[in-house]
């Protein structure tokens, strides 16, 4: 429990940075779970890949995963559409 006026305060923002945080990461993992199936299933479209490079670099620039992290999301996301084609 807050004891002060910006105690309260920071509890508050840290609240809603929580929920804008949860909803960023829930969008990103859908995104790239949808990705992978498509991967799997062989129907790989280029509008797909760049979806999910476009929503891991936006969760990137909000802070809700780190660059390193992105750039190895996009890294995997990359090699296993090249070992699907290469199929």
């Amino acid at each position: 429990m807050a004891n002060t006026r910006s105690a309260e305060k920071q509890q508050r923002q840290a609240e809603k940075a929580t929920t804008r945080n949860r909803a960023g990461k829930s969008r990103l993992r859908s995104t790239l779970k949808k990705t992978r199936s498509a991967i799997d299933s062989g129907n790989v479209e280029s509008g797909t890949l760049s979806t999910s490079f476009s929503e891991i670099d936006k969760a990137a620039k909000k802070g809700i995963i780190k660059d390193n992290t992105a750039d190895r999301y996009k890294s995997r996301l990359a090699a296993a559409v090249k070992r699907t084609a290469a199929k």
